[in-house]
């Protein structure tokens, strides 16, 4: 049979309420006993030694060391304090023969039996007090109390008798068991009702735990929808809320996947399919050899953005396995500026893009990776150019403050929606999936630039105003931590093998 966490938790929690309610019963009715036992004794003693002081007022000295009770009154009274106590009282002399017998236990007692020896010593010496058959005079045991009658003599006081009076402990017994019926009752009440509220607490405790069960084997099939309701704040709430976060994260990321797939797909096949042709129609004579040399500029640039694709890839599986690490070096952060921006001068050109903040602009020295950094402006710029409408403008602004140079990049266009603005950095993301062929990306690129910046202790910022522009400014400290040298380190990437993935930004 399957061993749930509901049947382990509640037949746990049973158990001890069950252990916790036998060891309570047993110490009640210990206690109890013992207690009703010191009572019934002491009770017993006053009444023997009572019996045994009217005893003594009564008794008539007959002759020398021979003493006489008044029976009629003797018998009376102790008659009253035997049905009085619900126990036997009985007067024996010194010998240990009874005299006087008065019954209030109900029981039987064979009065021609003599005290043992031994009992009456305890007796006519003090006190006598035990659970027994009193040498045979009852069949079964008695608590039984013996005291001496003590009257005053010449010589002083003396012993004349002894005052016995006992309890049957089957009177006790029924009374005990009476208790152990009732605790039992107790017992099965109480213990009904913990199984009925464990019953329910440990239902609705376990009950998200199968949600988040069945939720998981949902994910396990590839649904990735299943949510689990938080019902409460405790720690189960926060795991229902931690589980649905993970959910959420585990479909986006779902999402983006797929839509990575659907985009890479998408890239290999084009320009794979445009280079097969234009070489098969060079091969086949369809292409006259007066074209050659376009056609093969076509499946050259083709061929670079593959290699762009591949390359981004690969720094996408760096960053995931952390392989990248920096190889930080002194070099001029605006040369790689100026480098990068000069492989765009084609485009620049075509679109008639004024190029602002560059005038005056002096060497900026920073300790950094030269390669990583150089992907890192090459793609903002490449992301600025590709997107700046015709006639607008580039904006790069670079300075150096408080310990940090800071590069800016501007540029003029349709901009970034407000609400996608906080998402441009993530992977895979892609604010506008219904532009043109040529501004589609795997949403990549920025996510690679964070990650980079990052790396050398800095961070980056886009801000956008739809229609009018969009900027994006990171920043680096100058010289960066020399345990940052371990840190993950981007694959060498030349200008022109970048590939943009992002949102507007490719």
């Amino acid at each position: 049979m399957k061993k749930t966490l509901f049947k382990k938790y509640l037949r746990i929690t049973l158990v001890v309420i069950l252990i916790s309610f036998l060891v309570i019963s047993m110490v009640i009715l210990i206690f109890v006993s013992s207690y009703w036992k010191t009572e019934k004794r002491n009770l017993l003693q006053k009444n023997a030694v009572n019996v045994a002081s009217l005893a003594a007022g009564t008794a008539l000295s007959i002759e020398r060391n021979v003493y006489e009770l008044n029976m009629n009154t003797m018998q009376a009274f102790t008659t009253a304090f035997a049905r009085n106590i619900e126990s036997d009282i009985f007067i024996t002399n010194t010998s240990g023969k009874p005299v006087l017998l008065a019954y209030g236990s109900g029981g039987s007692v064979d009065a021609s039996r003599p005290v043992g020896r031994a009992i009456m010593n305890q007796a006519l010496n003090g006190r006598y007090s035990a659970e027994g058959t009193l040498n045979g005079m009852y069949p079964t045991p008695y608590y039984i109390v013996g005291v001496p009658i003590v009257v005053d003599t010449a010589k002083g006081s003396a012993a004349i008798g002894a005052v016995f009076a006992a309890y049957n402990t089957d009177s006790f017994n029924a009374f005990r068991w009476e208790i152990v019926k009732v605790l039992l009752f107790a017992l099965l009440a109480a213990f009904l009702v913990s199984f009925c509220v464990v019953w329910m607490f440990t239902y609705r405790l376990v009950q998200p735990l199968r949600k988040m069960a069945s939720a998981a084997r949902s994910f396990g099939e590839g649904n990735f929808s299943a949510r689990v309701p938080v019902t409460s704040t405790d720690e189960i709430g926060q795991l229902a809320v931690a589980f649905n976060n993970m959910a959420d994260s585990l479909a986006s990321s779902e999402s983006s996947s797929r839509s990575f797939i659907a985009n890479v797909s998408h890239e290999l096949k084009t320009p794979m399919t445009t280079i097969a042709g234009f070489i098969d129609g060079i091969l086949d004579g369809t292409i006259p050899p007066e074209k050659e040399k376009h056609y093969l500029n076509i499946v050259s640039q083709e061929v670079k953005r593959l290699s762009r694709l591949v390359r981004t890839m690969l720094d996408l599986s760096r960053i995931d396995s952390g392989a990248l690490k920096l190889h930080p070096a002194r070099f001029d952060l605006t040369n790689t500026v100026l480098v990068a921006l000069l492989s765009f001068e084609q485009k620049i050109e075509e679109k008639k893009i004024e190029v602002r903040g560059l005038g005056d602009t002096k060497s900026l020295f920073v300790d950094g990776d030269p390669d990583m950094l150089h992907q890192v402006v090459y793609n903002l710029i490449d992301n600025a150019v590709k997107f700046t409408n015709e006639g607008g403008y580039l904006q790069i602004d670079l300075s150096q403050n408080g310990g940090r140079t800071t590069v800016g990049i501007e540029n003029s266009g349709p901009g970034i929606a407000p609400d996608e603005l906080p998402m441009v950095f993530e992977r895979f993301y892609k604010t506008d999936k219904s532009r043109s062929r040529d501004k589609n990306g795997m949403g990549l690129g920025l996510y690679i630039v964070k990650t980079i910046v990052r790396l050398h202790g800095g961070d980056i910022t886009a801000g956008s105003e739809p229609n009018k522009f969009t900027r994006f400014e990171f920043w680096i400290p100058q010289k960066i931590e020399k345990q940052r040298a371990d840190q993950p380190r981007m694959v060498e990437t030349t200008a022109d093998t970048t590939d943009d993935p992002k949102k507007q930004r490719g």
